[in-house]
This record gives C-alpha cells, structure tokens and sequence, in this order.
C-alpha cells in the first residue's frame, strides 16, 4: 500500500471515530433509597429499575451491612443521603458512590440486638431488599408490682405528680404560618417553613412512643393568631403543649438553643424574644390586667419549668453529639402569648438562629431538621418518664 494510500485511511478512520455516537453509560442510575420500620423488623428498599449483579456482607467496628452494586451510580439527589433512625439494632442508613462503577448502601447497626438479616431482590422494576430482624426481647416474667410513683420535680412535688396524673394527648404548635413569616435568615429560609418540618418530624416519632395522641396546630402553610394557639391546645384537652420557633438576634454572632417557660421576666434577651414573638398579637393595653392574671394564675409553672429543662438538655445534647458549636442558651421565663392560657405544661423551644449563618445553613438540611425532632422527643420521653408512666 502507498503512503498516500495510508495516509488516507488513517484520515477516513479518524472521522468516523470522531462523527461515529458515543457509547451509552452502561452503568444505571440508583434513583431511589426507601425504608420502613414494621413492629417485628426493618425494610430497607434500594429501587434500580434495571436487573444488576450485587454483593452483600456484614462487617464489625463499626457493625454494618453493606450491599455493593455492581454498573450502577447514583441520581445526585442521593448523593450522601444518610437516614438516622430512633430504634436499638438499627441506627443510620447511608448510601454513597463507593467508585465509578459501583454503588454502596451501608446500615449501621448494633449486631448484638440482631437475630438474622436477609438480602434478595425483586423484579418489575429491579430492586434489592435489605430485611434486618431484632432480637425478641426476653419475656418479660410474671409479678405483681406497685406502680411506679413519680419522681419530684426540681421543686418538690406538684399537684400533676402528687395525684399521680400522666399524658396521653401532646400538641405541637409549629410557630408562625400564611401571611406571618417569622424571622428570615440570610440565606431566605423562613422560619415558618422550617419550624412545620421540623413539628412533623416530632408528630411522626411521638406517635410511636407510648400510644401518645400527637395533633398539630397547623398541618400547612396557614396564619394563626398567636393568642389562639394555647386555646386549641385546650379544645384539644392537651396534657402538654410545645410550641417550637427560630430564632433571630440582631448581633448575628449569637447562636444556640433555648427553652422558655410561661412567667414574667426583666432579663433584656428575654424580654427582646417575647417582643418579636407577640408582634402579631391582636391585643390592646385595656386588656392588660386581664393578661397579667393569666399569667399570675398559671397553676402549671412548675411542671412547665420541668419539661423546659429536660427538653433543652435533651435537644443540646442530641445536637451537640453530631455538631459541633451547638450553644446551650438555657431555660428561662417569658411573657410569650403561644403560652399565655395554656391549661397544661407548655413550653416554647426555640430550636437554632436563623440570624446566624451557620445555624441558618444547619436549618435549611433535613438531617439537622431531624435531630431537632429527636431531641425535642427525648426530653418530651424524659419528662413522661418522670410521672411514672413512661
């Protein structure tokens, strides 16, 4: 063959490679990461679409199931999803890109609260199943107990523990909703959005805990007076209200969480909150006497001031656990009128800052939205407890 002959193939070669079609992705892409907890086991659904060959295995310190996924990768909305879950033998569900080819989902675990787990797949559309069991706890023997009494509060006993009374019925009041925004940080986030999340991820976990009734002052994106908000808890016959805001603070250095009680207050922060709370109420001065002997006459002051602290204690820690700069403001009174009328223990938690960048960046996650709910359980689960009826 000539030069000029080569020369001229080498050219037709080159342009049919550089016109011929890319070849397609063989990998397919994981759209989507699905759990349930049932009453006896756990469900963890990874949905595919397409038949593709996996692995699985269990490994120790730290105790994990993974399953590896062999030509596929992730839609990026999955992209470092981790699902933190409230129970004994299973604690988070993470799924990431292991490398180009393959993707990995890992459940955390605690191997000693597990008895057996099962890795199969389904058809139409492809997906892989990931089934963990618990133990079944020891049954528990026969006795005959007293019931156990309830512990003093912080001041002795009041009258809801000396009369042994417990709670059956909790609502959560998500702060501000409709044409009252609340604060709005830096970022847009607006604090009426956040606070709904943040009440229906509590809404979700106190419904399991205990046969508790959990209701909502609001399930949407609607306006409440503030003062109408402790009335529907006592339409509702609430044995505790909890209503749950964000904060702002004009020096936006200041960060944390804090939980307030119904009663007066000269502390200038407090005093400053209350102010921005109450902007929307509908009162006039006339009705201040009146608003004062409800305040006064606050016969729950000190069951009041008992969830507030397990509450905050509970939310600090829970937050403080994962990250880091989380400040404990502490529990204090205040004339907020999402309290004033409660005829229950009620509480408000003002669970970040929004005024604060990197709270109001914490805020805008979903992850950190959750942790918020589970800290507000544990100290609601502490408080219960303490009647000696948890």
């Amino acid at each position: 063959m000539s030069r000029k002959s080569i020369v001229f193939s080498l050219v037709n070669l080159l342009m049919i490679l550089a016109f011929a079609p890319a070849q397609n992705d063989p990998r397919i892409e994981i759209y989507n990461l699905r759990n349930h907890i049932h009453p006896t086991f756990a469900r963890i659904v990874v949905d595919i679409g397409k038949l593709r060959e996996y692995y699985y295995s269990q490994l120790a310190s730290p105790d994990r199931i993974y399953v590896d996924i062999y030509q596929a990768k992730l839609n990026p909305i999955l992209h470092g999803k981790t699902e933190i879950l409230d129970n004994a033998y299973l604690r988070t569900i993470r799924i990431a890109q292991k490398n180009q080819t393959t993707v990995r989902v890992v459940a955390d675990i605690n191997s000693d609260q597990i008895a057996r787990y099962h890795v199969w797949h389904l058809f139409d559309p492809f997906r892989v199943v990931i089934d963990i069991y618990p133990k079944e706890p020891p049954p528990k023997k026969a006795s005959i107990e007293s019931p156990k009494p309830a512990e003093p509060a912080k001041e002795g006993y009041s009258m809801v523990r000396q009369l042994g009374l417990g709670i059956g019925r909790v609502v959560i009041d998500p702060g501000h909703g409709g044409k009252d925004p609340g604060c709005i940080g830096k970022n847009g986030l607006q604090e009426k959005t956040v606070v709904l999340a943040v009440c229906k991820e509590l809404k979700d976990i106190l419904s399991r805990y205990n046969g508790l009734e959990v209701v909502l002052t609001r399930e949407s994106d609607i306006f409440l007076p503030v003062e109408d908000r402790p009335v529907i808890a006592n339409q509702k016959r609430a044995d505790l209200y909890i209503s749950v805001h964000a904060n702002a603070f004009p020096n936006s250095k200041r960060s944390g969480v804090q939980t307030f009680f119904l009663n007066f207050s000269s502390d200038p922060s407090v005093t400053a909150i209350a102010a921005q709370e109450n902007a929307t109420s509908t009162k006039n001065i006339s009705e201040m006497k009146e608003i004062i002997t409800k305040i006064t006459r606050n016969s729950k002051i000190i069951e009041s001031k008992e969830l507030a602290a397990k509450i905050q204690k509970n939310l600090t820690r829970t937050l403080s656990s994962e990250y880091k700069y989380v400040k404990d403001l502490g529990v204090k009174g205040g004339p907020f009128w999402v309290l004033i009328g409660g005829e229950m223990p009620s509480v408000l938690v003002e669970i970040s800052h929004l005024s604060n960048s990197r709270e109001a960046e914490r805020l805008k996650s979903p992850k950190y939205r959750r942790r918020v709910a589970q800290g507000i359980f544990k100290g609601i689960k502490e408080y219960v407890e303490s009647l000696g009826k948890g």
